[in-house]
């Protein structure tokens, strides 16, 4: 189930909102598509993520494969980044002109963990599903930055 989650906010939602929003609207589609990977993957799915490790931080410590609920704190606190960075990008439908800035610093963090954890050895199915669509989103996002400069900022 968590698999399907993940790919759902990072991969289909953006294609599928961008796809919608290019039919009925336009505009240009890196910028478009920038903006929904943004909102989705990481305004929702950070604030997702945030809320999960604030509430439940086993869930997250156990998908790391970390056995000690000392951990836990940590976690949390991981929680409390993602949620900040998370409800920011959520504002990037209501601010479409330079909404896609808002989802940088999580699509930056996002390049980072999935960096980090493209050469960790013996990773679990949902390590591996968060590991390639953390770059893929951070991917999705740059080209939304590359399309806001096209465009004009």
């Amino acid at each position: 189930m968590y698999a399907f989650i993940v790919l759902l906010q990072t991969l289909i939602l953006p294609v599928v909102s961008g796809g919608i929003q290019l039919l009925v609207s336009g505009g240009h589609p890196l910028l478009v598509f920038g903006l929904w990977w943004g909102f989705w993957g990481v305004g929702i799915r950070l604030t997702l993520a945030g809320l999960s490790q604030v509430m439940k931080p086993d869930r997250t410590r156990k998908i790391l494969g970390v056995d000690s609920t000392d951990a836990n704190q940590v976690v949390q606190e991981l929680g409390y980044a993602n949620l900040g960075m998370g409800v920011t990008a959520l504002a990037i439908p209501f601010l479409p002109t330079w909404g896609v800035l808002l989802a940088v610093p999580g699509a930056i963090f996002l390049l980072l963990a999935g960096l980090r954890h493209v050469s960790k050895p013996g990773k679990n199915t949902a390590e591996q599903v968060a590991t390639w669509t953390d770059l893929l989103v951070f991917l999705g996002v740059t080209a939304g930055v590359v399309g806001l400069a096209i465009v004009g900022w």
